[in-house]
């Protein structure tokens, strides 16, 4: 047995896909100039764009430096998870 430790399916990150990076390249920004203009990493712009999931005040300041208002957040993130069950 190898000395690794089992990774189990709680343990993986959830990744959920988003238009960070459609948007980002369609305003013709780099990750670099996203980041700075949100107040973020370079390494936490990629990581979101990968559908890694953030806090939501990554998200709003993500949001507010595409130039969009936190009621775009659909546009950016899409719709809200509610725990596999929709009302």
């Amino acid at each position: 047995m190898s000395g690794r430790p089992l990774r189990t399916q709680a343990s993986k990150p959830r990744r959920a896909p988003n238009n960070v990076q459609r948007l980002r390249e369609e305003q013709l920004l780099t990750k670099a100039e996203l980041a700075r203009k949100a107040g973020i990493s370079p390494l936490t712009v990629s990581r979101i764009e990968s559908g890694f999931e953030c806090r939501v005040d990554t998200k709003r300041k993500i949001i507010i430096a595409l130039g969009l208002t936190p009621s775009d957040r659909r546009k950016v993130f899409g719709a809200a998870r509610t725990g596999g069950r929709i009302s």
